[in-house]
């Protein structure tokens, strides 16, 4: 089976390609793939759409299980306050609803956990962007916390979330657009195989890592400890 992630020289490797492929095949044969489907903008990229027709298990955030009913799939899961979800879906789907009113917490925080405590994993997370620009925030920022516990990354109509706590190689083509968002501003970071290189650099502010590309077919973020989200382009 292909592996997103393999040491090398103590260094993480991480391959989009791979953590994708990883998921929906293994020498030809589909593997389980577990999907949580968020509340914002639906997916039309074949990528994300391709995850989410392969997925075993789609655990949805409150309203987007109607999003998903439209598109002609079943949740495996609803998970969420309820403040969404019609009530004649409430009805119909009450045998999977799991209903949870604290409000500390997003309603893709609630999903991860979730999952977490059944033993679902990795995850993909779908439509966790578009829509509501703070809704968008919060979920790109919450990666890095469930990082600690979950493997999972985000992909969107135009790209891969990859959050990071530790010194990683990226495997993927030159030229690629790639953008380093900061969630710990003390994060001491380092880069090789970019077109503009990072030494020793704390970024206060999450536009300081954008919009930077890659000179060949891998990269590494050099990190002394702290939280990074990687994003980058299909």
């Amino acid at each position: 089976m292909l592996n997103s992630t393999q040491t090398m020289n103590n260094t993480e490797f991480f391959s989009c390609d791979a953590f994708i492929s990883s998921l929906l095949l293994s020498f030809g044969q589909e593997l389980e793939s577990n999907v949580i489907l968020c509340n914002g903008l639906f997916p039309s990229h074949s990528i994300p759409l391709n995850l989410l027709n392969s997925a075993k298990k789609i655990i949805c955030c409150d309203g987007a299980a109607e999003k998903l009913l439209h598109y002609g799939k079943t949740p495996f899961s609803i998970v969420g306050d309820m403040d969404s979800l019609p009530d004649n879906l409430k009805d119909r789907y009450k045998d999977r609803i799991f209903h949870d009113s604290e409000q500390e917490n997003n309603d893709l925080t609630k999903a991860v956990q979730w999952c977490f405590l059944r033993h679902i994993h990795p995850l993909i997370v779908l439509g966790a962007t578009g829509l509501r620009e703070d809704h968008t925030i919060a979920n790109i920022a919450l990666l890095s916390d469930y990082n600690e516990y979950i493997d999972i990354i985000a992909v969107s109509d135009t790209g891969i979330f990859v959050p990071i706590n530790c010194s990683k190689t990226f495997i993927c083509r030159p030229q690629q657009q790639v953008s380093i968002f900061a969630i710990t501003p003390d994060t001491k970071i380092t880069s090789s195989g970019l077109k503009y290189e990072i030494t020793e650099r704390r970024f206060t502010n999450w536009n300081q890592g954008s919009l930077n590309e890659t000179m060949s077919d891998t990269f590494k973020i050099s990190i002394d400890a702290g939280r990074l989200i990687v994003f980058l382009e299909f």
